[in-house]
């Protein structure tokens, strides 16, 4: 078959699948829609239909999302927007469409003419649309005008009002990278946000981690929305020149930002619809009365510091990671590092560095990749500069990705990390030989997956762990029972001696640090956040198909959850920003179901 042929074939294909989909719908004929796809098959959709972030499988499960949602989304107006392709059986789609309310997109893949994946974003609101492209604004006003406001003099105007005289319709409780992604799609909707941040300045969260700290992942994968780094940008940016581009990001993006801003407590009053939030803006109280709050505190927001007997006649430091200032002060010291993932990591690379006596501790078995691996195979189809001169750019790779359910993902994942084991087959021999324990996940499917189910267990070396295969780096195996006067017991009896003692143990859930805040009752009635219910190490069932908690409705009413990695941050803030404008515009929104409960944290 010529290329000429495939393409016909493939078009023919999609466009058929998508048409017969479209007239099944428009005819209310759910079975007939339902038909269209594989036994095994999964309906990803983020807001378009379900104002929610939810996944169904089979035919089951599209036909229960569309009993519950077809009329009130009445969609219309399926076209292919990209020129459909075929490999190994698979017929690619990309697709547009319109809702009752708003215009999405979306992706098909078609085997033996029925689907297997299916996804549906909502991308804008009718009515509300993003002031872009051709909708930018003009900028000035040109005439003679003896009223002229200008642009400084209206957002002077904005900060000194926003909180005081005027109420939010959203606080956003964290300025990290999750904070202002959303703050800045929520200022392009026109939705009145202020950004709450304990730190002085954006960026300050990177600024005061341990100084050798830089992004694991690359420049591709990193964008945040409408303004992307320049093409000269390094391909893993060191932290404080991420710290840097967030707070001119939040300048550019004209973000009302509450540096130095704490908030004590927050309560949500069901009559009015609206939270009491309580900040100290550097020192003085203040209540802000939002409609919406928005906990963006990172994945995992608490310091894990755990507490050990003897800690009081132990002669040194002690430190968790996020508290680490750097190797500086410890050249010829004594460290000892508790923990073998991204941060133990770098922490003990640094510290070796300046001539410290490091000994890392091992409680568990760490995955490991090495980053130009990782690169190479694990990311460089979406994110990388071969990917962008193969035409995916980074909407589009967020897409291809968005479009793989979590219930299958790791299918996908598993053979990039295969290859990672056959090509560095010598690296992990000579890790295994000085002791440390390795795996690949539950099911060998490798980072990301341990990302997505628990957020932790994994370091990108980015040579640290040749310290650790050399010996130049001790290792230990085991588990901490009590701190010495000269240092740290095991429960095996080793005593090791040390200067410093770096608690490299990770953080607690997010929900932890929104109970300080909303309270415990809250906390519990929302649940744990993050975790796809895989029934893996960390993540307890039952499957959801989704992150937990995550961009979406949760059962306290009018609160949600943000953040992630840059990615994340970047792709995710759309879909919360769009659900968010339409309550602000009284659009009405039936979730369909609401992510339930199942575990406290």
């Amino acid at each position: 078959m010529t290329t000429t042929q495939e393409k016909t074939a493939a078009r023919t294909t999609a466009e058929g699948w998508l048409t017969a989909f479209a007239d099944a719908l428009s005819a209310r004929d759910i079975d007939r829609a339902v038909a269209l796809f594989a036994d095994e098959s999964y309906w990803r959709d983020l807001v378009a239909f379900t104002w929610n972030m939810k996944t169904v499988e089979h035919h089951d499960g599209v036909r229960d999302l569309l009993t519950h949602t077809l009329d009130a989304t009445d969609p219309s107006h399926w076209e292919l927007s990209k020129e459909p392709t075929e490999a190994g059986g698979v017929t690619d789609g990309w697709f547009t469409f319109e809702t009752a309310v708003g215009r999405g997109s979306g992706h098909v893949r078609i085997v033996d003419g029925k689907a297997w994946t299916f996804l549906t974003t909502l991308d804008e609101l009718k009515g509300h649309e993003e002031p872009r492209g051709e909708n930018r604004p003009f900028g000035t006003e040109h005439g003679a005008n003896p009223d002229r406001v200008t642009w400084k003099e209206r957002r002077e105007a904005e900060l000194a009002e926003l909180g005081r005289t005027r109420d939010p319709e959203v606080v956003i409780i964290g300025g990290g990278q999750g904070g202002i992604a959303l703050g800045a799609r929520l200022r392009q909707l026109g939705v009145d946000t202020i950004i709450v941040e304990r730190n002085e300045r954006p960026g300050d969260s990177w600024r005061k981690r341990y100084k050798s700290l830089a992004l694991h992942d690359p420049v591709w994968y990193d964008h945040l929305p409408y303004l992307k780094f320049p093409d000269n940008w390094p391909v893993f940016a060191p932290k404080d020149k991420i710290g840097d581009w967030l707070e001119f990001y939040t300048r550019i993006m004209e973000l009302n930002y509450w540096g130095s801003t704490t908030a004590r407590s927050a309560e949500f009053d069901e009559a009015s619809g609206r939270w009491s939030v309580v900040v100290d803006k550097a020192g003085e109280q203040i209540t802000l009365r939002p409609r919406q709050l928005v906990i963006a505190l990172g994945v995992s927001g608490k310091p894990n510091i755990p507490d050990f007997p003897g800690r009081e006649q132990f002669r040194g430091e002690v430190q968790h990671s996020s508290q680490h200032p750097g190797p500086d002060a410890y050249r010829g010291k004594k460290v000892v590092v508790i923990g073998s993932n991204n941060s133990a990591f770098d922490i003990c690379g640094s510290l070796w560095e300046v001539g410290a006596d490091v000994t890392m501790v091992q409680r568990s078995s760490t995955h490991i990749i090495k980053s130009d691996t990782l690169m190479e195979y694990g990311l460089g189809d979406l994110y990388s500069e071969r990917a962008v001169k193969a035409g995916v750019d980074t909407h589009t790779a967020d897409m291809i990705f968005a479009s793989l359910p979590y219930r299958i993902m790791h299918t996908f994942q598993k053979p990039a990390y295969d290859k990672a084991r056959e090509v560095d087959a010598d690296y992990y021999r000579r890790l295994e030989e000085a002791g440390f324990e390795l795996d690949f996940g539950d099911d060998d499917s490798g980072l990301f997956m341990k990302y997505l189910r628990r957020g932790s267990g994994y370091y990108i070396d980015v040579g640290a762990a040749e310290l650790v295969a050399d010996g130049k780096v001790k290792l230990v195996r085991g588990q901490m029972q009590e701190f010495t006067e000269k240092g740290v017991r095991l429960a095996d009896g080793t005593e090791l001696d040390a200067d410093l003692v770096v608690f490299a143990t990770g953080y607690r859930s997010m929900n932890g640090l929104a109970a300080d805040i909303v309270g415990q009752d809250v906390a519990d009635k929302v649940g744990k956040v993050w975790g796809l219910g895989s029934d893996t190490t960390k993540d307890p069932g039952p499957w959801e198909g989704e992150q937990r908690n995550m961009w979406k409705p949760t059962q306290q009413q009018n609160l949600w959850f943000h953040g992630g990695n840059l990615h994340q941050s970047r792709f995710y803030s759309l879909y919360l920003a769009l659900q968010l404008k339409a309550r602000e515009a009284g659009i009405d929104t039936p979730v369909y179901a609401l992510q339930e409960r199942h575990h406290l944290s």
